[in-house]
């Protein structure tokens, strides 16, 4: 078992790490992010395998916006010109689910 607030506090410094990262270059760094969310929601439970029947009871907000997020990630990833506008859109869900889920976990004080 592991104890309350590590994983709070890896996550933290994580995304501490990539803030700067991302505003200098978004659509580099993109997928570590699009990585850290993808970490996070799986460690929280959220079923990300696709299957509408593994979704049912999970906040489908938060499944639709990953996926969304992902769309644009796995299009930078595969070298596909991306809008600027769309890479700010995948930044700004990877930035809500961040706080979402967050907000779940325990503080580490």
């Amino acid at each position: 078992m592991t104890e309350p607030g590590i994983d709070r506090h890896e996550w933290e410094s994580e995304w501490e790490a990539l803030e700067p990262l991302l505003e200098d270059s978004p659509a580099e760094t993109l997928p570590e992010v699009g990585d850290l969310i993808e970490r996070m929601l799986v460690e929280e439970g959220y079923p990300l395998g696709g299957d509408p029947v593994d979704d049912e009871g999970i906040d489908p907000e938060v499944l639709a916006s990953y996926r969304a997020a992902r769309e644009i990630t796995n299009q930078v990833e595969a070298g596909e010109t991306v809008d600027p506008g769309d890479i700010g859109h995948a930044v700004r869900l990877y930035r809500d689910l961040y706080d979402h889920l967050l907000a779940r976990l325990p503080d580490s004080d």
